[in-house]
């Protein structure tokens, strides 16, 4: 598909969009607001000017590629072509270098691959998580091994992967063996070749500490780099080859739980040279704002700038930017200042330039952003009322692939060329029923400070609404909970599937605002690590009275129709509200919510741990327990809608048994909604539809909206 070709679809429907009037009343379903395909994942192939996706369809996941055109532009199609609702996740996408081949896993729960495989279509085969190959023509992938995240040596004549936390290598051709390549204790991950492929490098992880591993697969020798108490994680390789750069992250007794983590014992960075082992702290976080390290959520953390420079990213300021160091150590430079926060980054493949997506000047959306390490210099590339994140930058250096949305299409590839307007790749296309002209574009607001901040939100208002009415209101609330409701359809499939059902709720005459409560990120280190939040005495609470403050406030709104949604952490939020003030919300929907942080357990790869040591102080369980809805669950009068997945890796489907219990002790009116088999983020798409036109059948049924 040719740049103008690709650029039709988009072009008819934005003169669509410009005719619809302003108070159309959106008439469409859940299954059509939910049917458009969601893009993630973009990976740059490293020796061509290509890239790859996943593009999840009413739950058929694929994989595309997108290759450059001769004639300019890129044109687009797909690899693989699975054509069910299996619930079978596409995920790990990699390129194997100079074989026109990509690598990808199917199956398996993405944040839990050591998990059984999750099957909620019940398969009558079962399900494995399996490592694929598939090549650039499209013919039809084989299996390599079971397993994930699979990696391809530079030149392409190795494929290694992990499965049950060990690490395989198998050659990238149909028939080839996978064979065991390391035997240690502990569990693997972060997969590392050298730019000469012949060592890798990974993390072991064991339990309260992890090393940083080199294989040499010349001689098959393994040694550990400079071994401590800490956790040594993310481990890169310098250009030259001859040092690893990796972050030390100290452990700590963590009695209170989920709770504040402002600051701590500071984190490092330690560069080892492979000659002779030396090993070398070249930066110490300072003690305050910044010592905990927060994350970016792409997989890489640090980046190498030429050979003398580190770029990693730290809360100094108290918001997460990008800095620089010397490989030798010295002062630290901040590199991207201002109110705001990088999110996902990546660098062109000699590290000069890093394109990252951030929300700075637009706090409820996502641009891209260039940074140039060696002289600090910053150029926007992405403006408007777009949502673009996720960046790549492909094999020329200076052409950034990406995912991008706005507040009517969905999360969709997309291309910056130099020199070359921003390029849509609607290449899957957008089904003839989905309602773009029908959705509304909602706003961001702030809320009255409380208990010491001020939280924000996203407000729907219903299309057509009559002057003078006043309709129900909804709190929407995210999981995470650091987390960020925006402007238009989500990154996350999660919370993409959330707009959109508020979109619909707003077109079903609800006002809706969904709720960026405390504890959430984009708005910097002192809001998302709040005093007292979670299990150590829920003041992100404050932020839903605030929500209700505002709502009840607005002329538009009946104060007596008031209800709440969420997932996850905002299922416990929803459940705290109705146990808490079931006078001021008349119902909610609970998705696979959290009830009880006294009894909480964490979920690991293979296991589930209590949040709390046996040694925790009785002060810090009862402030737990006092911050849970289970607490309060004798003042709950509202009717409510527990909805979870039995086979949910992330919160214990007994919380909800539990809640239950105790709302049957007290007579309380609850429906219950139990999905089989399925995980905390649904896996198909008949689930989600499921889920949600229960949950909007409960809510009108309760609030009863005109």
């Amino acid at each position: 598909m040719t740049p103008a070709s690709s650029a039709r679809p988009l072009l008819a429907l934005l003169m669509l969009l410009s005719l619809a009037p302003a108070a159309f009343a959106a008439d469409f379903t859940i299954p059509q607001v939910l049917s458009a395909p969601f893009a993630a994942q973009p990976v740059a192939a490293p020796d061509a000017r290509a890239f790859a996706w996943v593009s999840n369809a009413r739950g058929q996941r694929n994989v595309w590629l997108a290759v450059a055109a001769r004639a300019g532009g890129f044109e687009a199609h797909p690899l693989t072509h699975y054509g069910s609702d299996d619930g079978l996740e596409v995920i790990d996408l990699a390129f194997v270098p100079h074989h026109q081949q990509l690598l990808y896993v199917h199956g398996g729960d993405s944040e839990f691959p050591d998990k059984p495989a999750p099957d909620p279509a019940q398969l009558a085969t079962g399900v494995v998580q399996e490592v694929y190959l598939v090549d650039f023509r499209g013919r039809d992938a084989f299996k390599l091994g079971d397993g994930h995240a699979p990696v391809a040596s530079p030149d392409g004549e190795r494929v290694v992967f992990l499965h049950e936390g060990k690490v395989f290598s198998v050659a990238p051709r149909k028939g080839a063996k996978a064979e065991q390549l390391v035997k240690t204790r502990g569990t693997v991950d972060s997969l590392v070749f050298s730019p000469d492929g012949k060592r890798l490098a990974f993390v072991c992880s064991r339990g309260d500490h992890s090393f940083v591993g080199v294989y040499t697969f010349g001689d098959r020798t393994l040694r550990w780099l400079d071994a401590s108490f800490a956790y040594d994680v993310e481990p890169r390789w310098s250009p030259d080859g001859n040092r690893i750069a990796f972050l030390r992250i100290p452990w700590t007794h963590d009695e209170v739980g989920l709770s504040a983590h402002r600051t701590g014992y500071p984190w490092s960075i330690r560069v080892a040279s492979l000659a002779d082992g030396a090993t070398a702290e070249v930066y110490r976080a300072p003690r305050g704002a910044g010592s905990v390290f927060h994350p970016l959520s792409s997989d890489q953390q640090l980046f190498w700038s030429g050979a003398d420079t580190l770029v990693f990213p730290a809360e100094i300021d108290g918001w997460l930017h990008f800095y620089s160091v010397r490989a030798a150590g010295g002062a630290a430079r901040l590199l991207t200042p201002g109110s705001f926060e990088i999110e996902y980054a990546a660098a062109s493949p000699d590290g000069s330039r890093i394109v990252y997506a951030a929300n700075a000047g637009d706090i409820a959306r996502r641009h891209l952003w260039q940074l140039t390490p060696a002289d600090g210099r910053l150029e926007q590339l992405t403006r408007g009322s777009g949502i673009e994140t996720e960046p790549v930058v492909l094999a020329d250096g200076s052409t950034v692939a990406f995912v991008r949305a706005d507040a009517r299409v969905p999360m969709h590839a997309a291309v910056l060329s130099p020199g070359q307007p921003l390029a849509e790749l609607m290449a899957e296309g957008l089904p003839a029923d989905f309602p773009a002209a029908s959705l509304i574009e909602p706003e961001h607001v702030d809320l009255p400070e409380r208990a010491g901040l001020a939280a924000h939100g996203i407000l729907f208002l219903p299309p057509a609404a009559a002057a003078g009415a006043r309709h129900p209101a909804l709190v929407f609330m995210h999981g995470g909970p650091i987390r960020q409701m925006l402007e238009g359809w989500h990154y996350m499939d999660y919370y993409s599937n959330a707009y959109g059902m508020n979109q619909y709720l707003a077109s079903r005459g609800y006002v809706v605002l969904s709720l960026n409560y405390r504890a959430g990120i984009g708005y910097g280190l002192d809001f998302r690590e709040a005093d007292g939040i979670g299990a150590a005495g829920a003041s992100e609470y404050n932020d839903l009275l605030a929500a209700a403050d505002f709502l009840r406030a607005r002329t538009d709104v009946d104060p007596a129709r008031i209800g709440l949604w969420g997932g996850s952490y905002g299922g416990y939020m929803t459940a705290l509200g109705l146990a808490r003030n079931s006078d001021i919300f008349r119902a909610g929907v609970d998705l696979h919510g959290v009830h009880d942080w006294h009894h909480w357990t964490l979920a690991t790869a293979r296991d589930n741990v209590p949040l709390y040591p046996l040694d925790a102080p009785p002060a810090v369980l009862a402030t737990a327990l006092a911050a849970s809805p289970i607490s309060s669950v004798g003042s709950w009068r509202s009717p409510v809608l527990l909805i979870q997945g039995d086979d949910d890796h992330n919160v214990a489907f007994s919380e909800t048994v539990r809640l239950a219990e105790a709302l049957r002790e007290r007579n309380v009116d609850y429906q219950e909604l139990v999905l089989p088999d399925e995980i905390h983020g649904f896996l198909r798409y008949a689930s989600w539809v499921r889920a949600y036109a229960a949950t909007a059948r409960f809510l009108d049924a309760q609030l009863a909206p005109r």
